[in-house]
Order: C-alpha cells, then structure tokens, then sequence
C-alpha cells in the first residue's frame, strides 16, 4: 500500500465519496417520485420511468441494493481516509482522518445530494435507474439473501413489505390531490371531480323534490286539467296519479304526448297507454349509486320510498348531474326555487328547501349530517313549533321565522352574522 501515490489514493477518496453521493441522492430521488406521474410516464413509454416503476416495485430489494453500495462505499472510503491520514500524519493524521471524513461524508455524501434529489427528483430518481437495473439483476442472489433475513426481522413486528408496496389512494387523500392541483387543473374542473368524490357522502333525500311540491297529472280532476298541467309543464316527464301522489299510476313522456295530440287522439284513455310504470329508490341510497342505477335501469326519474312504501319524494337523473356540474343557471336568486336574495343581503327562504341546495347555490355551511329541509333543521334546533318573528342562530347564520303554518315553517329570513351585524351597525347610525 505504501507504493501508491498519495494523489492516486486522493483520487479513490474522491471518487467513493461521490459514490455516496449518488447512492444518498438517488435513494431520496426514487423514494420521492409521485407514483402516479411514474405509473403515467410508464405508460407513454419512458425507459426510464418503467425501469424506476419496475424497481420500486420492491421497495424492501432495492433499498437492500442502496444500502449494500452505500456500506461498501463508506466502509472502503474510510480506510482509504485511514491510509491518507496516516501517510501524511502518522498516529495523528490516522486520528484527524475519520473526524474529516465524517464531516466531508456529511455535507458532500448525504446533505447535499438528498437535499438536491428532493428538490428534484425526477432528475436525480429517473437516471439512477438504468444503474440500479442491471446492478439488481447481478447481484441478485445476494439481495435475495440480504431481503430474506431482514423481511423476517419485520415480520415478527408484523410489518408484511409486500403490503407496504401497495400504493393507493383513499378518497380523502384523492379529494387532497385534486384539491391541491392547482392550476394543473382548471378550477372548475376541479369543482367537478371533488363532487364526484362526494356523490357518495349525499344520499337521494338530500336532493330529492319533497312530495308536497311534485307535479303531475291528476286523474281525479276534470280533463281541462290535466291538459292545462301537460301543457304548462317545464318538464319533459309527469307523475301520473289518482288524487294523490300515494296512488301513483307511473310517468309519462310529454313527447308521446305531443304526437298524439297532433293526430287529434290525446285523451284520457290514449294517455294511460303511455303511461310507464314508476320506478322507486329507498331512501338512503348514495347518490353515486342511484346514478349506477339509474343506468342500469334506463331510467330519468324516480320516486324515493321509506321503509313502509310510502312516497317521500322525486329524484331525477338531472338533479344528481347538477351535483357534479353545477347548476344550470348562473343567478343565486333563481338557482333554487324559493330562495330569494334581498337587497340587504338576506335571503328569503321557503321551510321546504333542502339544506344541502342552500350550501350549494350560496357557498353556506349550514350544517347537513341531521335534518335534510330547512324546516327540519329549525325544529331540531328548537324542539318546538316557533312563532313568526323568532329569530335564533345556527353555524354562524341567523335565522328569522317570518311565516308557519299549522305543522311547519313555512319561510324565513336568514343571513350571516357578519352581514346581520353589519346591518344593525348601518341602521343605528
């Protein structure tokens, strides 16, 4: 060893710390690179990419295959430290090597290039593959020895690295990508996909048309009435029943309708024979399963039913879209029926409109794990009946009762209290 010049061993010394290096930073590149990005650049076709998918496979092989040229790397990089420090400063020089190595191991074989493949590590992570690659494949045998030994330590742990592979995505983390994509995608198609997401925290009584507002075709009224109905009507399809909605017939496409009419041969009796049967949903199905259904049943239309049979409401294909596109209106005043805006910046609203439609239509957050109306949620709040005029506080909004009827809140008055505070300030000056 004394034969070999001080500049050949400097130059070893050199050249074991940049292998830590790279071993340190491409470790820290390829444990940091996004899965999905990977698993995408994989499938357009990347070398690169399916290499550095193929080895984090088995995170357990290749952090074994790191850490093996990371000890041989150190290890050999000490003892050519030894022989330098003690070449140029005997016992001294061989106790000062070790403490600067340390320090140049440190800043120039783990700080640095970990800070620079985190930074960047589809830089650092991607072109370390094509080392990692065949170094795995030759030293296999060794890997496999070195795997099996430790995977066994971490059993007994009940760590299964197998498992600890697999990653996926919970719904709320999905929520939080999406969320945090910023202007990699456009905001409203970011609104889109988080409410996709949430189509199953809602269930169709969130959204449901509550049965005392669902319109049809009466077969007890006289036949004027049932024409005025089919020929006023906004919507494509009607409910067909016998004075009341529990003595439901089925629905009925206008668009047959209308053919009939024009052969001069729409009455009671051709009507009927157009008539298909109703389609029912218990209630409590998750909205993202009624849409399935509604698919799979080549459905638009159907009734939601509590646990006795009993007609609670009428959920339509298009009210579950407007839960994923939006609304199709644009003006708060009109995006829900029976909310109106004042000009003070309260909103007049009907018992009867879901709480759910209110958050949606005016960005509130009042609260919607309990009563799904308005009206329910006045009366959770005060366990009784109030009279018009009594006002009282939920979630920050206040809200004033200004008409009951026998049974129910009929319409209140509500704002936030920022914008109710600010309104007593305006009026006491």
């Amino acid at each position: 060893m004394d034969d070999i010049p001080l500049s050949a061993l400097f130059g070893l010394l050199i050249l074991l710390v940049g292998l830590a290096a790279f071993f340190a930073g491409s470790e820290t590149g390829l444990m940091m690179l996004n899965r999905y990005r990977l698993r995408h650049s994989a499938k357009q076709g990347s070398r690169s990419a399916q290499l550095a998918q193929s080895l984090l496979e088995r995170p357990d092989r290749l952090i074994g295959l790191i850490l093996l040229g990371n000890v041989l790397t150190s290890t050999l990089a000490a003892s050519v430290a030894l022989l330098i420090g003690y070449r140029l400063g005997g016992q001294t020089g061989a106790a000062v090597a070790p403490l600067a190595l340390t320090f140049i191991l440190l800043i120039f074989g783990e700080a640095a290039p970990k800070t620079l493949a985190a930074l960047y590590p589809e830089r650092v992570g991607l072109p370390s593959a094509y080392v990692y690659w065949p170094l795995q494949r030759l030293l296999f045998p060794v890997l496999v020895l070195v795997n099996m030994l430790s995977n066994g330590l971490l059993r007994l742990f009940g760590v299964s690295p197998e498992d600890a592979a697999q990653h996926s995505l919970s719904a709320e983390e999905l929520r939080s990508v999406v969320a945090e994509a910023g202007a990699m995608i456009p905001q409203r198609h970011q609104r889109m996909l988080l409410s996709i997401l949430d189509l199953e925290r809602a269930t169709v009584e969130d959204i449901m048309i509550p049965r005392n507002e669902i319109l049809g075709i009466d077969l007890s009224e006289p036949w004027d009435k049932a024409l005025e109905v089919i020929t006023g009507s906004s919507h494509t399809r009607l409910p067909v029943f016998d004075g009341s909605i529990d003595e439901l017939k089925g629905v009925v496409h206008l668009r047959k309708l209308v053919r009939l009419a024009v052969g001069n041969e729409l009455n009671l009796d051709s009507l009927m024979t157009q008539v298909r049967d109703p389609y029912f949903i218990p209630e409590g199905t998750p909205l993202n399963q009624q849409l399935l259904n509604f698919q799979d049943q080549k459905r638009r239309i159907g009734f939601v039913v509590d646990e006795y049979g009993d007609i609670q409401g009428l959920v339509t294909l298009e009210d579950i879209l407007e839960e994923v596109v939006g609304e199709f209106t644009s003006d708060p005043a009109t995006r829900v029926k029976n909310v109106y805006l004042d000009a003070d910046g309260s909103v007049l609203v009907h018992g009867s409109v879901t709480v759910r439609s209110l958050n949606r239509s005016l960005g509130w957050k009042l609260p919607t794990g309990g009563p799904k109306t308005l009206n329910g949620l006045v009366l959770e709040k005060l366990q009784e009946l109030p009279k018009p005029g009594r006002r009282l506080e939920i979630n920050n909004y206040q809200i004033e009762i200004t008409d009951t009827r026998a049974n129910a809140v009929k319409t209140a008055r509500i704002r936030p209290v920022a914008a109710a505070t600010a309104a007593l300030a305006a009026g006491s000056r």
